[in-house]
């Protein structure tokens, strides 16, 4: 029987549509709610059934080295001046290797919505990193 270990969260890429620069040191919060709609059958009121309601995505937090690449703070600046240009992004979980695909996180139609700048410390020795949240209408997976 073959053993089928885990992946690692280490080995992983984003492709964000038109952004040809970025290297992406943690990507977080991806998840979704499926928010329940409570309600009682007529003629059995002690019992209470659910239906699914809104879907509700959260936001993914990217992290990422600051390089002299304009292309991710551009995007975000025309969010901020109301021109917001959607793209896909996919979120990429590479084998043990780090060479091979084996799942994919497709974010449609996302546009950045938060950014944070890097601390910047002159005692210390750590890479500038930003922050960029995305927001987007649907996830699929693949």
């Amino acid at each position: 029987m073959a053993q089928n270990d885990p992946y690692r969260s280490y080995n992983f890429k984003l492709e964000i549509g038109g952004v040809s620069e970025g290297h992406f040191t943690e990507c977080s919060g991806l998840g979704v709610k499926i928010e329940p709609i409570a309600y009682r059958e007529a003629g059995n009121h002690q019992l209470v059934r659910h239906i699914p309601g809104p879907v509700d995505y959260a936001s993914v937090t990217l992290k990422y080295g600051v390089t002299k690449s304009p292309e991710l703070w551009d995007w975000l600046i025309k969010s901020a001046e109301g021109n917001v240009q959607r793209r896909n992004v996919s979120i990429v979980l590479l084998d043990s290797q780090g060479t091979g695909e084996v799942m994919r996180w497709s974010l449609v139609d996302a546009w950045p919505s938060e950014w944070q700048g890097a601390a910047l410390n002159a005692s210390d020795k750590a890479l500038a990193i930003e922050t960029l949240t995305l927001v987007f209408d649907r996830l699929e997976r693949a």
